[in-house]
């Protein structure tokens, strides 16, 4: 089931990896603003989900700034273990919310005790992929690039469904890795 993933250890280590990657592109561009070299500027975040020891530095937003005085500007690179500014980790969002389809009491009921989510939490989430993700400018620029369009009211699922890899795990990544631009600000 896809609850497994949300357990496993080995996908937050490669999710870490995919966003040091990002990171060091970043770096290798550039301030997008002057050109001037970046220097690392990660901050703390305090992720919710995952299992019990994620790897070091998963409490880390990585980030850069750039070097030059008089410019300073933060830039921040795409991720794919942080949506945003939400609290919790980018998979948990999507696989908790995939698993939840539909209001039903025992559903949450056993989501809340898988993943110790809220029944706001989760209600709040699937509020968010039915009512707001369509309207993102993200959304509007990349939906054409999907083999198969995704079912508005069964989002974020049918999402994952429009990702044709065979294993789960690969289908999971490959969604976080089209979400990343939605982990910053302007998306």
């Amino acid at each position: 089931m896809w609850h497994d993933l949300l357990h496993d250890p080995s996908l937050y280590i490669l999710l870490l990896r995919f966003d040091e990657d990002l990171h060091a592109e970043a770096l290798a561009r550039g301030c997008p603003y002057c050109g001037a070299p970046l220097h690392a500027a990660h901050y703390p975040r305090k992720p919710r989900g995952g299992p019990a020891e994620l790897p070091d530095g998963y409490d880390r937003r990585l980030s850069a700034c750039c070097s030059r005085d008089g410019c300073r500007r933060r830039t921040t690179p795409p991720s794919v273990r942080f949506l945003g500014r939400r609290v919790y980790l980018a998979a948990m969002l999507v696989l908790v919310s995939a698993m939840q389809q539909g209001p039903s009491r025992v559903r949450l009921a056993k989501l809340r005790e898988l993943f110790g989510v809220s029944r706001w939490t989760v209600c709040r989430w699937r509020r968010w992929w039915l009512e707001f993700f369509g309207q993102t400018r993200f959304w509007q620029e990349h939906r054409g690039r999907l083999r198969e369009q995704p079912a508005r009211e069964t989002l974020p699922l049918s999402l994952l469904d429009a990702f044709i890899d065979t294993e789960r795990r690969e289908r999971l990544i490959a969604l976080l890795r089209f979400l990343s631009p939605l982990s910053v600000p302007g998306s």
